[in-house]
């Protein structure tokens, strides 16, 4: 009989490498695990396409983890609200058209319904560069965070996808490297990234979904990577057009990959 050791350590690095295999293709990569991109995965994996999310972080739920100043709730609207009940997450009706929701709650509720629609995270993984064919975004290039945080030498490797969507948040880090790397000119005013204006609740929920576009073949933003990219306010610790910017997405990418 083999040692313990020996028996644990094999399980994990087979099951590991067997899971990063079959997803060396996929329809769709998400970057950033935050609540857009996790609300894109789910209803993007529903729908039958694979699905691979790639987060950076040890711990994916992006910016939602410590709510409001590390007072753990957040607000969403009502219409909102509607798209957390699916994932089966609490809210709580406060008045005004708005609901509280335990921040830690909504993160690992959006991360499991993500997961067991059939989407597969992969945390502590960076998205170094893209690659580009014949003018489509059409797929990521890969190494383990901590890899890039020591700036080690040490080569990635590449998912090939169908759709990549950039839900990094504030940075848009992959609509950067489209265009001031491959210089590329994006859906935008200027066919390059505004940046994000201030603080304005309601229109940042507002333009957070109408930003939300294909914004070069192949390539998508959403949630504040959305807003980055085409100036649009930030708006601090409300969600809803977090949510609804995810299913947008989703919705989109569903129809060019049907086409």
């Amino acid at each position: 009989m083999k040692p313990m050791e020996e028996t644990i350590s094999s399980a994990i690095v087979r099951s590991y490498f067997k899971k990063l295999e079959a997803h060396l293709a996929v329809d769709v990569a998400i970057v950033g695990a935050g609540p857009s991109g996790l609300v894109a995965a789910r209803d993007l994996a529903l729908a039958g396409c694979s699905v691979a999310v790639f987060e950076s972080k040890l711990a994916p739920g992006g910016g939602t983890w410590g709510g409001g100043m590390l007072m753990n709730e957040v607000v969403v609207q009502e219409d909102a609200a509607t798209i957390l009940h699916e994932f089966d997450i609490t809210t709580v009706p406060v008045g005004e058209g708005y609901h509280t929701v335990d921040s830690v709650e909504m993160a690992a509720g959006l991360i499991f319904g993500a997961r067991k629609a059939g989407a597969v995270i992969f945390n502590a993984v960076t998205v170094e560069d893209i690659v580009i064919h014949d003018g489509i975004v059409c797929g990521a290039v890969i190494n383990w965070n901590p890899v890039a945080r020591l700036g080690m030498h040490v080569d990635p490797i590449v998912i090939t996808s169908r759709a990549i969507l950039d839900g990094t948040g504030h940075p848009s880090e992959i609509i950067n490297k489209a265009v001031h790397k491959a210089g590329v000119a994006i859906d935008s005013p200027t066919g390059g990234i505004l940046g994000e204006k201030p603080m304005w609740m309601e229109d940042g929920e507002r333009t957070t979904v109408l930003n939300t576009k294909r914004l070069y073949p192949g390539l998508y933003a959403s949630g504040m990577a959305a807003n980055n990219v085409q100036g649009g306010f930030r708006m601090g610790p409300i969600f809803g057009g977090m949510f609804k910017s995810g299913r947008k997405v989703a919705k989109l990418i569903l129809e060019d990959l049907n086409k």
